[in-house]
């Protein structure tokens, strides 16, 4: 018998960048609902920045395929009984790292990574929320310090979470990239003053747009002359670095006496530039799916609070280009590929690639 197969992303060894990734046929999986597996059929998946070298540097702890894309919104084809999600749902999730990821037809996801699509969002919208948005929430509701530890994602939590934020002031770097208009979202949903990073007058407007109160342009700006203006009354009580390197050796000038230096790309410390000699604390973390945070984000996007910014959509056959732009570092937002488009139909201007 033959089984059924789907189309299937592959980065076939740890090493292989952009140019080594392969896109061939394989069996679709077959979803163990006895741990709580839920087979999904994906409608639109996503990339994150760096992840083709998270296999060489953050091995899996089991062996298993490396597909790419741990964003994705797709329908529900099997689920184990009882779960909040049946056949026929709309999801969208951050799958977790321990199994294959999801440029693929079909994929398999847990209840505790799962959230019910907004309804107000396209596939390819819903495709570019969960990473992002999930990582500034656990930025600004855990690892930033501020919010006690064991507030709830419920409205509730989030009044006590502005309630502790009143009053502080954050720095975000690559502001206009797809985390970084979670955090300032967020961030202004949370009563902070932001001040955002970026590199052109395009990207001020998008992110002032997103809520940030000062926009500085990375290629142009002084952050030491800038923080010590006014007698250093700038300085802000938590960077939030997206992007590392030099923006990361920078943002160090910004932060107060006691703050924070806060990276989702590397270690903040080993950048603390020479002469910087502020006490404060760093910290780097790796978001973890969470199916409750994930709702509290679909509330937010129905009610109209917040939404995501879509770089661009790419049939899953034009990968190459589409992780070269991902690689350039310089998109606008997330982009995502719509598994509903392929590559004759976006070469007739009949998708929303670019």
């Amino acid at each position: 018998m033959t089984l059924p197969t789907m189309r299937c992303l592959l980065q076939p060894t740890s090493e292989a960048d952009t140019n080594g990734l392969v896109l061939c046929t394989s069996p679709i999986p077959t979803a163990d609902e006895s741990n709580g597996e839920h087979l999904i059929r994906v409608h639109a998946c996503s990339p994150c920045s760096g992840e083709l070298l998270w296999p060489k540097d953050f091995p899996p702890p089991n062996a298993r395929e490396l597909v790419p894309c741990p964003d994705m919104a797709g329908t529900v084809v099997t689920a184990p009984a009882g779960s909040p999600f049946q056949p026929g749902d709309e999801v969208y999730a951050r799958t977790d790292y321990v199994r294959p990821a999801n440029a693929r037809d079909y994929t398999v996801a847990i209840g505790d990574e799962l959230a019910h699509k907004p309804k107000n969002l396209s596939w390819v919208e819903a495709a570019a929320v969960p990473v992002s948005a999930q990582t500034a929430w656990q930025i600004l509701f855990v690892h930033a310090g501020i919010v006690p530890s064991g507030t709830d994602e419920s409205p509730a939590g989030f009044a006590d979470a502005r309630k502790a934020w009143e009053g502080k002031k954050i720095l975000v770097t690559a502001a206009g990239g797809g985390v970084g208009v979670w955090v300032v979202q967020l961030a202004k949903l949370l009563g902070i003053e932001v001040i955002g990073t970026c590199g052109n007058r395009e990207s001020e407007a998008l992110v002032r747009s997103f809520g940030a109160r000062e926009v500085l342009n990375y290629r142009t700006a002084d952050f030491k002359a800038w923080a010590e203006e006014r007698d250093g009354v700038r300085k802000v009580d938590v960077v939030v670095d997206c992007i590392g390197r030099k923006a990361l050796q920078d943002a160090w000038w910004c932060v107060k006496e006691g703050g924070t230096v806060l990276s989702i790309f590397q270690p903040p410390a080993p950048l603390r530039p020479e002469g910087c000699e502020v006490q404060a604390k760093d910290v780097f973390f790796i978001m973890s799916p969470s199916s409750r945070q994930l709702q509290e984000i679909t509330r937010l996007i129905e009610e109209g609070e917040c939404r995501p910014l879509v770089d661009s959509a790419w049939p899953l056959e034009q990968f190459h280009p589409a992780f070269r732009r991902l690689d350039e570092g310089h998109s606008r937002g997330k982009i995502v590929f719509d598994l509903s488009l392929n590559a004759m139909q976006q070469k007739l201007g009949l998708g929303d690639g670019k």
